[in-house]
């Protein structure tokens, strides 16, 4: 069993960038919205109570039910957590005359354990409307901004603590100091939560659950399944049977080149191509969820076929991650639309399969700490994260042979030009986007009118939000020639240079 943070989510945009702090320190943590508090027991180690776009004085401002005196165990809020805290027990919480927004230098601080090691004029990022007027009597300030403000109390004779700002964000110079003492030298957590010790807990996990039981798969190629996939594999071997389906969108020699990876790790996997199928189910759809649906619905009628050839699955293993899991139990209800293509939607109920995501407690950049640890191949392990529905929501028009050949080709050049340019690795994402429109070019002596082919690269740490990749202009120059003289029918390349948000990542 390991110990754990809990997170109680009021809505911040921050929150997920708690959870992550915290686990840089080798400590599992954990998110829950405040209106679904979990059974607090001895594996919790502490309560953090998140920011929120609310104010506390709002109508139907979000309030736990949550007896913090009540609890055994460390607490510590941050902005509208502190805020709540503070109005909870009787203190007074009012508008700021002047938003209080960004950076803001301490002007002191006590020697509290919160700020053990921490200077005392450090830089905190602060965001607020509201402020703290007036503390409950058994509230102590511990540090004050150089303008007077309140930024940090702690309530008198216990482990309860509120901070008037993020100490999570990078603005916070000595953030990462003040988490640790929180959650290390105020919640005694033993920083035992490693990519070795995951490793081992999910695989006796899963020895446990399944037991003789057969598991099934869909891989993609990407890190997520693939990780998932060995996690299961370590555990019950041939149990495992793998589908890979190739659905006609994939990039250009991704089915062959997965196919090897894949052989080279051991597993047990059926291949499929079922690219005709696909395509001529997206004839004429040019509608993004349209498309999605329909890649979906085929996916699941191809894999289900495949897996009642299969004797003994009782199991449908999937790749999961933390955000996914997140998004699905927001604080507002599920999310207005999870991607309708995530994982195999639909199979578990119509196969009367089980469930199995050895990998939903992790972020990301965590999945791929723990893949490096199973041995995987850098070539999976930094594989840039690539849509469900392939390229077809890179096409933004209907989808045909002819715009699936021209994209991929254009998508190889692209791809193949960052790695020979040291590029692929520096950047989170990256791919190109056929366009519905032609352009007027000349090519000789001819003018043509011919498709267009956005570049797009961000940069990111968990795709949770990204900045448009600054590549180097001999790249870009090189690329665009490259593309516009192999590829037959493009005349022009422009790059996208939008940052998430207000852009997606995808354009679909």
């Amino acid at each position: 069993m390991v110990e754990k943070i809990l997170i109680l989510d009021f809505g911040s945009q921050f929150t997920q960038l708690i959870a992550r702090r915290i686990r840089e320190l080798n400590v599992y943590s954990e998110i829950h919205p405040f209106n679904k508090i979990p059974v607090i027991d001895e594996l919790y180690k502490g309560v953090i109570l998140s920011g929120s776009p609310c104010s506390v004085n709002d109508k139907d401002a979000p309030f736990p039910d949550l007896d913090v005196l009540g609890l055994k165990i460390p607490v510590l809020g941050l902005c509208y957590g502190a805020q709540w805290l503070a109005k909870n027990f009787g203190g007074e919480v009012s508008a700021s005359a002047h938003r209080e927004y960004g950076r803001s230098p301490l002007a002191k601080h006590s020697n509290s354990v919160l700020f053990n090691n921490v200077s005392q004029t450090s830089v905190v990022w602060m965001s607020h409307g509201d402020t703290i007027t007036k503390l409950p009597s058994d509230f102590e300030p511990h540090a004050t901004t150089e303008n007077g403000a309140l930024a940090a109390f702690k309530v008198k004779d216990k482990t309860i603590f509120g901070l008037q700002f993020h100490p999570e964000v990078t603005h916070s110079e000595e953030g990462k100091t003040i988490i640790e003492n929180f959650v290390v030298n105020v919640c005694g957590c033993s920083q035992s939560w490693t990519p070795d010790n995951f490793i081992h807990t999910t695989v006796d996990a899963i020895k446990e659950k399944v037991g003789k039981d057969v598991v099934i798969m869909g891989l993609s190629g990407g890190v997520d399944s693939t990780v998932a996939a060995k996690l299961i594999q370590e555990a019950i071997g041939e149990q495992l049977v793998c589908i890979f389906i190739d659905n006609g969108l994939l990039r250009k020699n991704e089915y062959e080149d997965v196919l090897d990876a894949y052989k080279h790790l051991g597993f047990n996997i059926v291949p499929i191509r079922a690219g005709d199928k696909f395509l001529s189910q997206l004839a004429g759809i040019s509608d993004p969820e349209t498309k999605r649906k329909a890649i979906g619905r085929v996916f699941v009628e191809v894999f289900e076929e495949e897996s009642r050839k299969v004797e003994g699955a009782k199991w449908l293993g999937q790749g999961t991650i933390y955000p996914d899991v997140i998004e699905s139990v927001s604080i507002n209800g599920p999310s207005a639309t999870i991607k309708s293509h995530h994982n195999v939607g639909g199979l578990p109920e119509k196969m009367h399969l089980k469930v199995l995501e050895p990998i939903n407690s992790l972020f990301k950049d965590e999945v791929r700490r723990v893949g490096k640890a199973l041995n995987l191949p850098d070539a999976i392990l930094q594989r840039h994260p690539f849509p469900g529905p392939g390229l077809a929501i890179r096409i933004i028009d209907d989808i045909t042979p002819e715009k699936v050949a021209i994209l991929q080709e254009a998508d190889h050049i692209f791809t193949t030009n960052l790695k020979e340019f040291g590029q692929y690795d520096k950047v989170w994402q990256a791919g190109a986007i056929f366009l519905p429109v032609r352009s007027v070019g000349v090519m000789g002596d001819e003018r043509t009118y011919q498709h267009v082919i956005c570049l797009r690269a961000v940069t990111s740490v968990d795709g949770m939000t990204a900045d448009w990749a600054d590549l180097p202009r001999d790249f870009l120059v090189k690329t665009s020639s490259d593309i516009i003289n192999k590829v037959k029918g493009i005349n022009r390349v422009v790059y996208d240079i939008s940052s998430k948000p207000p852009a997606t990542i995808e354009w679909e």
